[in-house]
């Protein structure tokens, strides 16, 4: 049984969805009609949506890789929102997203940039630090 389902799920055919991740890194759920509330209640605060969809093997991936290394995924300081794009098809339309899992990075309302794919925590630092330095007004890296 996957972690965090409810029998509900089973029982009305939906397909469980593993929330460990999104319960460890404090990920709070959006959708069309919250997403830019919860940007801006985010303060200045730099903020990582992970847009994701039920059944996506990619998006599986990217939660266990996270996991197996939380305290470095802690340290980069983020404040975290998950959208499944699969219920709220909206949200992949305005961003432009052709494949998930993707992770887009936010300030005051303003996108700084974005990561498709988990390809490591290296990478997945590299693009924080390219957002942080483009709020910054800093050469990206």
């Amino acid at each position: 049984m996957i972690q965090n389902a409810t029998t509900s799920q089973y029982a009305n055919g939906a397909i469980p969805v593993d929330k460990t991740a999104f319960a460890a890194f404090g990920m709070r759920e959006v959708n069309t009609e919250t997403f830019d509330a919860a940007i801006a209640a985010a303060g200045d605060a730099l903020v990582c949506v992970f847009f994701w969809g039920v059944d996506c093997f990619n998006c599986e991936m990217a939660k266990k890789a996270m996991l197996a290394q939380p305290a470095a995924v802690r340290e980069l300081g983020l404040s975290w929102l998950h959208a499944n794009v699969y219920v709220h098809p909206q949200l992949g339309q305005r961003f432009g997203l052709h494949g998930i899992p993707v992770f887009m990075f936010f300030h005051r309302g303003k996108k700084l940039g974005r990561a498709t794919g988990w390809h490591g925590h290296a990478q997945f630092a590299a693009a924080v630090a390219n957002a942080r330095n483009k709020l910054a007004g800093k050469p990206l890296i």
